[in-house]
């Protein structure tokens, strides 16, 4: 029967579930994968969300120009700015599959290990 905390090794230290899944490697990827994504995806986002402000700002000119009858650019990018959200969203979610394959990896070593994922009437880590 699993307990809240294993023996390591035969060494007679415990270790929390937590704790292997902190040294194993499947973790420090699902990490990697998740700011290899997000931080990038994020800086997109701001730098483009202010861009609008700035361009508004400093090219007044620029922005007024008509497009399609009294709709100008600053109003087409503020207009794309939900489309950029939701590209983002859909981006995230494909990604997030990947996520997903990395977290049953770990868990299905924890179960293999003899880490059990019901405990005290709890799941999960």
């Amino acid at each position: 029967m699993a307990t809240l905390h294993q023996m390591d090794g035969g060494t007679g230290v415990g270790k929390s579930k937590w704790d292997r899944v902190q040294e194993m490697d499947e973790f420090r990827l699902l990490l990697l994968a998740k700011k290899e994504f997000v931080i990038p995806t994020t800086v997109f986002f701001v730098v483009y969300y202010f861009a609008l402000p700035v361009l508004v700002g400093y090219a007044p000119e620029f922005m007024s120009r008509k497009v399609l009858g009294p709709v100008n650019l600053a109003y087409l990018f503020a207009l794309s700015q939900f489309f950029v959200a939701w590209g983002i969203a859909y981006a995230y979610v494909r990604a997030a599959r990947k996520f997903d394959r990395f977290g049953a990896h770990i868990l299905e070593t924890l179960k293999r290990e003899g880490y059990d994922e019901n405990q005290n009437g709890k799941r999960g880590l």
